[in-house]
C-alpha cells in the first residue's frame, strides 16, 4: 500500500528522476510548452513551479542572487536560469500561482501511453488574451446601479432612442444623392463629346 507516498517515482530510480525532472524543466522554460506523458506532466508541474515562485522579485541583492544559486542547482543550465529570470519572471509576476498548464492529447500510438501538452500559462497566445497592462479592468459589481448614481447626485439625463425610420430616412437620402451624382458624372462626358462634334 501507499499510504502517504505523495510523489510519483517514474519507475525510476531517485538519480534518474532528477536529471530528468532536471531536463524537462529546462526545456519548458525555454520553449514555453512540451509534449510528453501525462505522469511526467504531472511530476513536472510539481518541480518547475515552486522554481518559478522563487524569480518573483525581493528587495536584497542578496537575495536575488541566493535565488539564482538555488534555481540553478536544480535546473543546472544558466542559459534556463537566465531565461527564467529575464523572461519568464516579468511575465509571471503578477500572477499569485498556476504557472502551468496541462492539457490532455489522448493515447500514444505505440505504447498506448496517456500525452499531454504542459506550457507556461502567460505565454499561451490563444488562451491566455489578457488586457494590456497599462489599461486596469473595470471594476463591476452587481449592484453598481442606479442607486448609487442617485446618492451621489450625478445622475445624467438618458436622452430617448430615435426611432427607426428617422435612421432609416437620412440613409435613403444619402443614397438617392450618390445615384445623382453618378448619372451627373455619366452625363458629362457625353456632353462633352457633342461640344467636340460641334467644333
Amino acid at each position: 500500500m501507499r499510504h502517504g507516498n505523495k510523489g510519483n517515482k517514474l519507475s525510476r530510480t531517485a538519480s534518474h528522476r532528477r536529471a530528468l525532472l532536471m531536463n524537462l524543466g529546462c526545456q519548458l522554460i525555454t520553449h514555453k510548452r512540451i509534449t510528453t506523458t501525462l505522469a511526467k506532466a504531472k511530476a513536472l508541474r510539481t518541480y518547475i513551479e515552486p522554481l518559478i515562485t522563487k524569480t518573483k522579485a525581493t528587495e536584497s541583492k542578496e537575495a536575488i542572487s541566493h535565488n539564482h544559486r538555488i534555481v540553478f542547482s536544480y535546473l543546472n543550465d544558466k542559459y534556463a536560469v537566465k531565461e527564467l529570470f529575464t523572461v519568464v519572471a516579468p511575465k509571471v509576476a503578477g500572477r499569485p500561482g498556476g504557472y502551468t498548464r496541462i492539457i490532455k492529447l489522448g493515447a500514444r500510438v505505440g505504447d498506448n501511453a496517456e500525452l499531454a501538452m504542459i506550457e507556461l500559462v502567460d505565454f499561451n497566445e490563444i488562451y491566455g488574451k489578457t488586457a494590456p497592462e497599462s489599461a486596469e479592468p473595470a471594476k463591476k459589481t452587481r449592484r453598481s446601479g442606479a442607486s448609487k448614481k442617485k446618492a451621489e447626485g450625478t445622475e445624467e439625463e438618458v436622452t430617448p432612442a430615435e426611432p427607426t425610420e428617422a435612421k432609416a430616412a437620412p440613409k435613403k437620402k444619402a443614397a438617392k444623392a450618390t445615384e445623382a451624382a453618378i448619372e451627373e458624372t455619366n452625363d458629362a462626358p457625353e456632353a462633352s463629346t457633342d461640344q467636340k462634334e460641334e467644333a
